[in-house]
């Protein structure tokens, strides 16, 4: 179902179905919006985005607390559609599930934070910074976390006065479904918040809106190129793009293995690799055998299983069955460039959607193409030293995250100071993040953008209002 100007109602365009990776049982079905039901959306949008940036700012967070209780109230049903959509274990979905309510306070905290409270005054004119919501703008969210990447911006929308046009992607819109449902019984007012469902054409439709103000997008490289190109003449609507990575995490001079071990697991084979920040690329100094042996190891004892198997695996499915044939594509192409197959990913009899965690040494490897591969497959570079790790590490047109493991404070800054990434850890896995920091990436990763804390900045302008002071009147 899509949803208009508060009401649900089935779309008219080309049908198309949900079903879970897993068990290949459909969750979803219903039609796309066409030209005409997007068009209505922004209209609605457009018409109730006056009163509600006329509200004041407590007004709107007012809502979102509301919509946090609800999020909270109901994480684990919203967290059983997440599973069951995308494939991913049920701690794993529970975790995402528990980040949307939390993800209101902070951007109510962010919100008054961030801005600039900075006043001039002389003798003849008095200033202030305000702040404009940008007006209608549309959230095109990921299959990856369908809830948690979405929500984290039309939360910070909704706050700062803008009407949201969202469009997940046209593999989870029975998550979408189910967390608008949310917002609808939060009280959020009739058309400030619409849904409409689809794929590309929904999307082409976004982009030829009038109305449209900003745009905020979560996926490929090559899907953010698409829309920029798309906007190029569009200078009234603002663009913010986060668009993965070809992740690094450097490991040097490490006492402790197996901590290191973990956290290169969890960097590479979290969410099955389905994470933008999870490592792709483990560079290792020195003698890096040690390391790769108990790698291997532990990656041999990573579960891969069904989200309904007790105790719960580490790995779930990946989205569908094609991406798990990305995967063994990109594994076999490396192999023929001169790769050493570690631990080889291989289809499991568990379904079409499953994959087994793979190590690639491509340290010999003739041709590495620089390419995020969405999934459980770690490429193993072995370098003399610190300077050669780094080197590789920014071998890249991306820059989202980055990691070292190591020791010495010293090591960390010179990777800190050098490395191009706008998300860099040390001694963690690369997929940590913390909400109250920016998330975002440099380089190819995005358009400087970043979402997380920051992501209020992008849906609102500062605006300089001054005023003349009267005569006589007596300025302070």
């Amino acid at each position: 179902m899509n949803y208009i100007d508060g009401n649900w109602q089935q779309g008219s365009g080309d049908p198309f179905v949900s079903e879970n990776p897993v068990t290949g049982e459909q969750l979803w079905q219903g039609n796309a919006a066409t030209l005409d039901e997007v068009r209505r959306a922004f209209n609605a949008a457009a018409e109730s985005q006056v009163s509600w940036r006329n509200r004041s700012w407590e007004e709107r967070a007012e809502v979102l607390r509301r919509f946090a209780e609800l999020a909270d109230k109901h994480s684990n049903s919203l967290a059983k559609a997440i599973s069951n959509e995308v494939g991913k274990a049920f701690w794993d979905a529970t975790t995402e599930a528990k980040a949307v309510a939390a993800k209101c306070a902070i951007t109510i905290e962010a919100y008054q934070h961030l801005r600039d409270d900075t006043q001039v005054s002389t003798n003849t004119l008095k200033g202030r910074v305000i702040y404009r919501p940008l007006g209608v703008v549309g959230v095109i969210g990921p299959f990856n976390f369908p809830a948690h990447i979405a929500n984290g911006q039309i939360v910070p929308a909704l706050l700062a006065g803008n009407s949201v046009v969202f469009k997940p992607s046209e593999l989870t819109p029975h998550v979408a479904q189910v967390m608008v449902e949310l917002w609808e019984k939060a009280g959020l007012p009739s058309g400030v918040l619409n849904l409409v469902q689809g794929g590309i054409p929904t999307s082409q439709a976004i982009l030829a809106e009038p109305h449209l103000r900003g745009l905020f997008f979560t996926g490929s490289r090559a899907t953010g190129i698409k829309l920029r190109e798309a906007l190029t003449t569009r200078l009234e609507v603002l663009l913010a793009l986060e668009l993965g990575g070809n992740n690094p995490l450097v490991v040097h001079q490490v006492e402790n293995i197996d901590d290191a071990v973990d956290k290169v697991v969890k960097s590479a084979f979290l969410t099955s690799g389905q994470r933008c920040t999870c490592a792709r690329r483990l560079i290792v100094t020195g003698d890096a055998r040690p390391l790769l042996d108990r790698l291997a190891e532990k990656t041999r004892e990573v579960t891969v299983g069904p989200p309904s198997d007790q105790p719960e695996p580490f790995m779930g499915s990946l989205i569908h069955a094609n991406a798990v044939e990305d995967v063994i594509k990109f594994q076999a192409e490396l192999t023929n460039h001169g790769a050493v197959p570690l631990i080889p990913a291989e289809r499991m009899s568990l379904g079409p959607a499953f994959v087994s965690p793979g190590i690639v040494d491509v340290t010999a490897c003739a041709a590495r193409r620089d390419e995020e591969v969405f999934g459980p497959l770690l490429q193993v570079i072995r370098v003399p030293d610190l300077d050669a790790a780094i080197r590789e590490a920014n071998d890249t047109q991306y820059g989202l995250a980055a990691g070292i493991l190591c020791g010495e404070r010293a090591d960390f800054d010179r990777f800190r100071n050098q490395v191009t990434a706008g998300l860099i850890n040390w001694n963690l896995p690369t997929t940590g993040a913390s909400g109250r920091l920016p998330f975002g990436g440099i380089g190819q990763s995005g358009n400087y953008r970043p979402a997380g804390y920051h992501a209020i900045n992008f849906c609102h302008t500062p605006i300089a209002e001054v005023e003349a002071v009267q005569e006589g009147a007596e300025t302070k």
